[in-house]
């Protein structure tokens, strides 16, 4: 830490501490320097000492510290207000504001020291001939926060009617609060209306867009507006984060997780920041905070979690119910201060409303990972819910009319139409019928279903279920369990020869059985499919190519199956579903045999079989295999469309797995024709759905990845930042390969880049630049080295910027890339020029990079797009040449030494013009560029005859106005005109003088 022994060294000292981060180190450091500036013994350094002082207070979770310098101010000022320049004058008219909020966060002020200080405040800034636009805002901020809604109109109206002064807040923090009252007051649209220009960035300031972002959250899910409100969140957050005096915003942040199923992300966000929950300086904020708190936390409590630990105070374990106490407590008590304050119960109506606000929105997907607590990861679907209200015992008992004989029913109805909660319902009879003495009939179906929810390991109960079909006189029903044992064992034991010989009896049987009418189609049907599933086991299992033998076996048995069913459905689904299954298995026949064409007709076929049956949950399988082989076949209508399909028909059966699989590939083919907007939806729930269902660190993460990339093709940067970060703490080489990796850092490194976080961007780039290192192909490496090179230099780390340069142009050279070393020795030139005494070094480099040109032009063989290109870059190098030795001008040199600058400088660009006049059309506006570059120099010059006649030669490259429809004449063609005639006029003055 540098040593203060002079004003400048102590301001430059104050310049590097207030680009430290907020917080009690910065304020510290503050304290320090206003005991250094004592020292000097100058009155203006200890004012803008003190100034310093209020301001990092101002900015971090210390407020309250505020009042003891900026009375110190004011007594100096009443006292000697010649020792405070311009510009501490401004500033400590400024920081009145800052008071008045100041004393309204702190509920030991009485309420009437704010207002005599808003009086004081009103009276100074009229003797200073200041608009009173400021003090109406302050005077509304008051009335606001003790809930004296018509003193607040009055004063917010005049705040507006008042005109706008030096002393007026930013348009951004005006605009914020005013919106913010229009939002107070129910008018949400009106508040978003206000807000715009802040949230389209053409307003900002220290503090803002990061307060308008938060403070959109609740109005646009109000408005039903959810996916502009994730966006606000994902943007948001991210500016709020690093900024320690923004709690009240954080608050804001936390209550659209609680009000949005993001409950986990709420607890990631708390344990962030767990000084938040005791941090005094700032008591309304903190009231804000701790009032969010109780809302998660309860809701929470809601989804049965209020056991769960969550993030709190330091000190102790919390839960979510004990830290919901603790936290009410604190708020009630901190509100019941304020309202003892105010004279009014305004602050605590509106902390219990807070805490008492309902979810907006059931579940909204970020994108960003973060698993829902597991009480509230299990929703069943509405089709079960219906079947467990179905399986409750009526009021009657299990022998009323709601009780057993209509479970019975119910689960009869369910299992004859392939229902998919049909081996539910049958549960519920089971546990409804213990004690109760059954018919064989109802004991087999119970017994069938629990084989059927038994999966694998179903195989014994299934031969249970053929004995009690048996003892009930259905020797067709028993017969088709035995074969259903035998086709379970086959996948409990992968013993597909056991299985075989486990059906054959069942087989023979079967077939004599229904020959001598003993049995009907759909026992006959269970048999044969049963058989036709065993032999399919042997297809799946194998490697490679499949014997002939095999396939030829296993479509036998399918076609046996069609030609015992086909024709003979007539309403009984169970049996249009055989029909469907089979074609689907001869698709997969097909398939396998190499005729992919084959194969998707006849999943297309099967699919709408099972849709036209109603049973459209059964064609997802079909759809999502149709899609993968369309995708193969080039058909990506045909994919797109069977994946929507696929999604539309499992509607609220798809396991989450499944619709994550489906979201993926939907995103990936709407990507592929450049819906890159459509493309991040379905990737968002993919993502959603892959963490619903425990995959977030393997497929959350890939369909992450995928995410930001869209997000990025957007240009959606602080969004696409948060998921990229997410994606990289679960994307590893060894899950997804080092490629997705490698992506994922090279977009962050780009968002990064584009939203001013240049250090880190670089990070980012070397550490993809590192892996890409080893790849066979180094044209990644040399690009990411190269852009690790352009954050580095952004960020003013000049020295590891020319390294990381140097690195990209060896790697460019060994390429055989002329582009990618011409530009990487540009911009070490450039860094040269920064240096001391390194305008020779930067001459030296501008002239490689010409020679490098020259000399790749000169190799060029036949390939005239290649030398158009290299034509185009060598004048792009001249052009930059000449502007780097005019920028090396030396102010201070004498003047022979500039002229003889500023002529090699004329000399390079009108290189450049020649250059790119031999580009024709294409260069016209790289010529025309230079042209005026050119122009500017002959001024500097003393050339004027020169110089106008560069200036008329660009305005006879361009069509005149009126020759042109202004809507048809593009903005560089009138910017360079405009140039143009702006250089003339300045020559005219020049012969004037």
């Amino acid at each position: 830490m540098s040593e203060i022994t002079d004003f400048d060294s102590l301001r430059r000292a104050m310049a590097e501490n207030g680009e430290r981060p907020e917080g009690p180190a910065r304020n510290a450091r503050a304290e320090q320097l206003l005991v250094a500036a004592e020292r000097l013994n100058i009155p203006l350094a200890v004012i803008e000492a003190l100034g310093h002082q209020l301001k990092v207070y101002n900015y971090s979770s210390e407020k309250d510290k505020m009042f003891v310098p900026f009375a110190r101010l004011l007594r100096m000022w009443d006292e000697r207000p010649g020792d405070f320049d311009e510009y501490e004058t401004h500033s400590l008219h400024w920081v009145f504001k800052w008071m008045s909020s100041g004393m309204l966060d702190q509920p030991h002020v009485p309420l009437a020291s704010v207002e005599k200080w808003l009086g004081e405040m009103e009276h100074r800034y009229r003797l200073a001939g200041h608009s009173e636009r400021a003090v109406r805002s302050a005077e509304f901020s008051v009335a606001a926060h003790i809930g004296d809604a018509a003193r607040a109109e009055r004063a917010f109206d005049a705040w507006l009617a008042a005109d706008r002064d030096t002393m007026a807040d930013c348009h951004a923090c005006e605009l914020h609060g005013q919106g913010w009252w229009r939002a107070e007051c129910g008018r949400d649209e009106e508040a978003l209306q206000l807000w715009a220009p802040v949230l389209e960035g053409a307003y900002t300031c220290a503090h803002e867009p990061h307060s308008v972002l938060a403070s959109s959250l609740v109005p646009l899910l109000r408005l039903g507006r959810a996916d502009e409100a994730r966006a606000n969140h994902l943007r948001g957050f991210r500016l709020v984060r690093p900024m320690e005096s923004m709690r009240g915003a954080y608050a804001d942040h936390v209550e659209f997780c609680a009000l949005t199923g993001n409950e986990a992300r709420g607890l990631e966000l708390l344990a962030e920041r767990p000084t938040y929950f005791t941090d005094g300086g700032q008591p309304r904020s903190k009231l804000e905070f701790l009032s969010v708190v109780v809302l998660l936390m309860e809701r929470l409590a809601e989804l049965g979690l209020d056991g769960q630990r969550v993030p709190g105070p330091a000190g102790r374990d919390w839960t979510a119910a004990g830290l919901a106490a603790h936290a009410r407590g604190e708020a009630l008590a901190l509100a019941a201060r304020f309202d003892e304050r105010n004279g009014t119960t305004h602050v605590g109506e509106r902390a219990r409303a807070r805490m008492a606000r309902r979810p907006l929105v059931e579940r909204l997907p970020l994108g960003v990972r973060a698993a829902r607590p597991a009480a509230a990861a299990v929703t069943a679907p509405p089709p079960v819910q219906e079947a467990r209200a179905a399986a409750a015992p009526g009021p009657d008992g299990p022998d009323g009319p709601d009780g057993l004989e209509g479970l019975l029913a119910e689960a009869r109805r369910l299992s004859d139409t392939l229902r998919p909660n049909a081996v539910e319902a049958w549960a519920a009879v089971a546990r409804a019928a213990d004690g109760v003495e059954l018919a064989a009939r109802d004991r087999a179906e119970i017994a069938d279903h629990a084989a059927i929810a038994l999966g694998p390991a179903g195989a014994e109960t299934f031969a249970q279920a053929a004995e009690l079909y048996a003892e009930a006189g259905d020797p067709g029903e028993a017969l088709a369990a035995r074969a259903r044992a035998a086709y379970v064992h086959a996948l409990a034991e992968d013993d597909v020869d056991g299985a075989l010989a486990a059906v054959a009896g069942p087989y023979d049987e079967i077939l004599a059985l229904y020959a001598d009418g003993g049995t009907e189609v759909p026992q006959a049907a269970g048999v044969l499919m049963a058989r036709a599933r065993i032999l399919m086991r042997r297809v799946h299992e194998a490697e490679g190519p499949v014997a002939e033998p095999v396939l030829r076996d296993a479509e036998c048995a399918v076609r046996e199956v069609l030609a015992l069913v086909d024709g003979r459905t007539g309403d009984d689904v169970r049996l249009a579903a055989r029909v469907a299954e089979g074609h689907a298995m001869l698709a997969e026949l097909a398939t396998r045999a190499g005729d992919a064409e084959a194969g998707a007709e006849l999943f297309a076929r099967a699919a709408a079989e099972f849709t036209e049956a109603g049973l459209p949950w059964f064609a997802v399988e079909y759809e999502a295999r149709l899609a993968g082989l369309a995708h193969h076949l080039g058909d990506m209508v045909e994919a797109e469309r069977a994946l929507r399909a696929a999604l539309e028909h499992g509607g609220p059966y798809l396991e989450p797995v499944g619709r994550a699989q489906l979201h993926l590939q939907l995103a990936e083919v709407v990507g592929g024709r450049g819906q890159a907007d459509e493309a991040a939806e379905h990737a968002l729930e993919a993502a959603h759905w892959a963490d619903e269902a425990g995959e977030g660190p393997a497929f959350g993460a890939w369909a992450r990845h995928q995410l930001g990339g869209y997000l990025v093709r957007q240009g959606r940067w602080a969004e696409a930042a948060e998921v990229l970060e997410s994606a990289l703490a679960d994307l590893s080489a060894e899950t997804h390969g080092d490629g997705p990796v490698v992506q994922t850092m090279w977009w962050l490194g780009d968002c990064l880049s584009e939203l001013g976080e240049h250090r880190d961007a670089a990070e980012r780039r070397l550490r993809a630049a590192e892996i890409a290192r080893h790849w066979p192909e180094q044209h990644d490496h040399a690009t990411l080295a190269h852009l690790a090179a352009e954050s580095l230099g952004h960020a003013g780390l000049h020295a590891d910027a020319d390294q990381a340069y140097t690195r990209a142009g060896e790697l460019w050279r060994t390429l055989g890339n002329v582009h990618g070393l011409v530009r990487s020795l540009r911009a070490r030139a450039w860094l040269a020029l920064r240096t001391d005494d390194g305008t020779d070094a930067a001459r030296a480099l501008m002239t490689s990079a010409v020679e490098e040109c020259a000399d790749a032009l000169g190799a060029t063989d036949d390939d005239e797009e290649a030398r158009l290109r290299l034509v185009a870059e060598l004048g792009h190098t001249h052009r930059q040449f000449g502007d780097l030795l005019a920028r090396s001008a030396a102010e201070d040199a004498d003047d022979d030494s500039i002229r003889a600058t500023l002529e090699d400088a004329l000399s390079q660009v009108a290189e450049a013009v020649a250059v790119f006049v031999a580009l024709g059309e294409e260069g016209l506006s790289a010529r025309t560029g230079a042209e005026l570059a050119a122009g500017w120099l002959e001024t500097d010059l003393g050339r004027p005859a020169d110089a106008a006649a560069r200036a008329r030669a660009v305005l006879r490259a361009y069509p005149e106005p009126e020759a042109v429809d202004d809507d048809e004449e593009d903005e560089p063609a009138r910017g360079r005109r405009a140039e143009a005639e702006q250089l003339l006029q300045v020559v005219a003055e020049q012969a004037a003088d």
